[in-house]
């Protein structure tokens, strides 16, 4: 029996949460599975083993929850994200009706129109702030008004969202500084965001009206809302900025683009690759399971590192280097299997739309001054500031 590698490896600390891509390759090369003795998790950092742990629910279930610290595993147990087959399904189903491709085709004019608005307007400038002014833009203008909560509820969105993304790792500084912002969101969700509250059209009231037609229980409906607005807002806000970024650092890259807009899909994919807004998620084993020659028992934690996965050279050759010809479509940073991200349709609308317009009238970025967002539960960028170049 292989013995397995442990490591003592902090993968929360603030250098970690900046730049974690040495310590994924560190732990690639020890093995399969590393032992994560801090957090007693067994993590899983190469492409494979980690798609395929996505893609067998059966084995590697969420029901127990997918974040670090097992107190908010056992808070979380039977939310979407913290589910399995069947009561997942029938939530997911629920939470995707406004999302599947024939709806989000309804809203693309709007998002659209939106984009080359606020494109418009920041390229005038001549200088702009990508998370602030562009990236936030859509999901604050469009998507929250989508979701209905009203205007308290969007105004606070953002602050709810970062902290609770901030309760999935370990029970740290950041997570006890989010506390509070975590109940005000409950408190809200449970006794605000309710019918004859909230816009009877919206996301938020279609999960009543599902609960009212017996498709799943109502006392669910609150905490779905999570579903709503955590994946719905930073993680796209975190895709559009790092988008950005690395076509500011590689302007052969910008160029390409702008020469041949059918590069736009891949372009989103490879960024998504290559900065996962979402370095990881973990499962517990329903029975005694091998991962790659290594056998683990029932009841492990393990977690499965989307970031490290996708820059994996056994599976992309050359991982570091952002190339949007390489049609990675088979990137994990949307998970992959029953978990996989219900928004990623509307996620990619945001960002063609913008890329487009972008292309239209921006020549090169010039990153003025950036600053690492650090959260526990997402990877990216809290602030960039850049300078445009335009067509004449």
């Amino acid at each position: 029996m292989p013995e397995i590698p442990s490591s003592d490896v902090d993968l929360y600390t603030e250098e970690a949460r900046i730049d974690p891509y040495e310590i994924y390759a560190d732990l690639r090369r020890l093995g399969p599975v590393v032992h994560l003795s801090r957090y007693d998790l067994y993590a899983l950092s190469r492409y494979d083993d980690v798609r395929g742990a996505l893609s067998d629910w059966q084995t590697f279930s969420s029901a127990r929850g997918v974040f670090v610290d097992p107190e908010v595993n056992a808070r979380l147990e039977g939310i979407t994200l913290c589910s399995d087959p069947p009561e997942h399904t029938a939530m997911r189903s629920v939470l995707g009706r406004p999302l599947r491709p024939e709806r989000i085709r309804e809203v693309t004019p709007r998002i659209e129109a939106e984009a080359a608005q606020v494109v418009e307007r920041l390229v005038e400038r001549g200088r702009f702030e990508v998370v602030t002014e562009l990236a936030e833009y859509l999901p604050m203008t469009v998507v929250s008004d989508l979701v209905g909560l009203g205007d308290h509820g969007q105004a606070k969105m953002l602050e709810w969202a970062a902290a609770i993304w901030n309760t999935q790792g370990p029970a740290d500084e950041r997570a006890a500084a989010a506390g509070p912002a975590v109940e005000e969101f409950m408190d809200y969700a449970a006794t605000t965001a309710v019918p004859g509250r909230i816009d009877p059209d919206g996301w938020a009231a279609q999960l009543y009206a599902a609960a009212d037609r017996g498709e799943l229980p109502r006392d669910k409906c609150p905490m779905m809302m999570l579903d709503y607005v955590t994946p719905s807002l930073d993680t796209t806000i975190l895709a559009i900025t790092n988008a950005i970024a690395l076509f500011a650092e590689y302007p052969d890259q910008w160029r390409l683009l702008c020469e041949d807009r059918s590069l736009i899909p891949h372009a989103i994919n490879e960024s998504l690759r290559l900065e996962s807004p979402v370095p990881q998620f973990s499962r517990v084993l329903t029975e005694d399971h091998e991962i790659s020659g290594v056998p683990l028992p029932s009841g492990s934690r393990v977690a499965l590192l989307y970031a490290s996965a996708n820059r994996d050279d056994r599976h992309y050759p050359d991982p570091d280097r952002f190339d949007i010809t390489r049609r990675p479509s088979d990137h994990l940073a949307f998970g992959r299997g029953e978990h996989v991200c219900v928004g990623l349709h509307l996620a990619r609308l945001e960002m063609t739309a913008l890329l487009e317009r972008l292309a239209d009238r921006v020549t090169r970025f010039e990153v003025q001054h950036r600053r690492p967002l650090i959260n526990n539960g997402l990877r990216g960028l809290d602030r960039l500031e850049v300078a445009v170049r335009t067509s004449p």
